[in-house]
């Protein structure tokens, strides 16, 4: 979201810019309180990332207090896991050490955003707040001298439940659905004043459904250390849930398989899409179902493009109908584009669609993505609802495959991360992992809505994602 130059907001507000000052809007709010808090999770089972085995999660719960010009407050509710392994990863430093980083930015984040009283629709106050986001990450890694900077994307991250809490308010103080704030009775700017004069005289509106799709299918992860087979078991948990991939079919529905690689062992990641398909073959087959899709997951490690060309070619040689059932591939290569121009998608994005999903951090990095060759994009809850938006809006623009992919997100922010895939029209799966690794974060949450949380036909049932605010609280 930094595509734009900010040197036209005046004044300063706890060293951050006021708003342009376009007509103001009664209907624009002011942040009056927002309070942080942590939630501390063990998985049920263990998921591989990113070479990296993790078996816990920390929630960061974030509850905020609005006042519209008239007076009028509500309060908003918003939810992300500090996925560090992820949006941290790091040679040098372990796991405590980096989520000790994102917690503290996490304070530094809310005590810029509580300071801030200039009145704005969210994605407006978001726009501005970002860069002192990212300032007081450059503080944080020098005063806890951390061995390697805070990078962008975790301090997106660790902002997105702030935005979250901010959209969700927003939408309550009006009534409508935060999905429904995005036009121009609500926003002063239309979208050239974030994203480029190619957006001159269009609203965020048009890129999102005013209603969420009734239903969606439901993307299950077969993560590179989960049993495929009951052979593959070692020790049962005997929890009750499915362990195997067939138990998860048969109880879940499931249509939808997302296979995470190593990208650095050809042979291996062949067998587990092979694997994976054999047993997803058989058990579909004793339930009369036809047709299914999976998606390939290289979490950034796959060494080049050669090694992802290599592995389609091998793939399509040991199961022909296997192959046909992907739908996408996800980040094969490093999230870093800039520091590895050659290593160019083209020819894999002839075969299958190609999309970033770490390397989103703004316009800049979609719009050199898809020079180098990708045809889509991940959109994450974990970036910002404001950032998600309005790179689903870029992607729309330039007619990208578009995908939303999860966080392994419980509780709130699974229903965050379902209602922006129920809002993005060319988005047609969800991924939802929290079921399959940390079942304990989403008791609370199973009544209230069943359709989300129980899957039973491989569908979600995102129609009830309508109500006023992001729908959780």
């Amino acid at each position: 979201m930094t595509q734009i130059s900010r040197r036209h907001f005046l004044g300063a507000v706890a060293g951050a810019p006021a708003l342009a000052s376009a007509a103001a809007r009664s209907s624009e709010v002011q942040v009056v309180e927002i309070t942080p808090g942590f939630e501390d999770y063990l998985y049920r089972t263990p998921i591989k990332f990113g070479g990296t085995v993790v078996d816990r999660v920390t929630l960061l719960n974030v509850h905020v207090t609005l006042r519209a010009r008239g007076g009028k407050i509500a309060k908003g509710f918003g939810s992300m896991p500090l996925g560090n392994v992820w949006a941290f990863p790091s040679r040098t430093m372990g796991y405590d050490e980096t989520l000790r980083a994102m917690k503290v930015l996490s304070g530094r984040i809310a005590r810029i955003t509580g300071a801030y009283k200039e009145y704005g629709h969210p994605v407006d106050i978001n726009w501005v707040l970002e860069p002192e986001y990212l300032k007081a990450a450059a503080e944080v890694t020098k005063e806890l001298a951390l061995k390697e900077p805070i990078p962008t994307l975790c301090t997106l991250t660790t902002a997105s439940p702030f935005d979250a809490a901010i959209h969700d308010a927003f939408g309550k103080l009006h009534n409508r659905s935060a999905y429904q704030t995005y036009g121009p009775d609500l926003m002063r700017h239309d979208l050239s004043h974030y994203i480029g004069p190619e957006f001159k005289g269009e609203y965020l509106e048009r890129y999102v459904l005013k209603q969420p799709k009734p239903t969606m299918p439901l993307y299950h992860l077969v993560g590179a250390v989960d049993p495929i087979t009951a052979a593959d078991i070692k020790h049962r948990i005997n929890d009750g849930l499915p362990e195997t991939l067939p138990e998860w079919i048969n109880s879940d529905g499931l249509t939808h398989i997302k296979i995470k690689l190593n990208g650095d062992n050809l042979k291996w990641d062949v067998d587990r899409v092979v694997a994976v398909d054999r047993a997803a073959s058989e058990t579909q087959k004793k339930r009369g179902v036809s047709r299914w899709f999976y998606s390939l997951d290289y979490n950034e490690r796959a060494l080049n493009v050669q090694y992802v060309l290599d592995c389609i070619r091998l793939i399509r040689e040991k199961t022909p109908e296997g192959f046909r059932r992907v739908q996408y591939i996800e980040q094969p290569t490093k999230r870093d584009l800039k520091s590895d121009r050659g290593n160019v998608m083209h020819q894999v994005a002839k075969i299958l669609p190609v999309v970033i999903d770490e390397s989103l951090t703004g316009k800049e990095m979609l719009m050199l993505a898809r020079e180098m060759g990708y045809s889509g994009t991940a959109l994450k809850a974990c970036k910002g609802q404001a950032q998600a938006l309005l790179m689903g809006a870029v992607a729309q623009k330039y007619k990208m495959f578009l995908c939303v992919q999860d966080l392994t997100c419980p509780g709130a922010s699974l229903i965050h991360s379902a209602g922006l895939a129920a809002h993005v029209p060319t988005v047609a799966a969800i991924e939802a992992n929290s079921r399959q690794y940390v079942p304990a974060a989403n008791k609370q949450w199973e009544k209230k809505f069943p359709g989300i949380f129980i899957i039973k036909d491989g569908m979600m049932k995102t129609g009830v994602l309508n109500r006023p605010g992001l729908s959780a609280v």
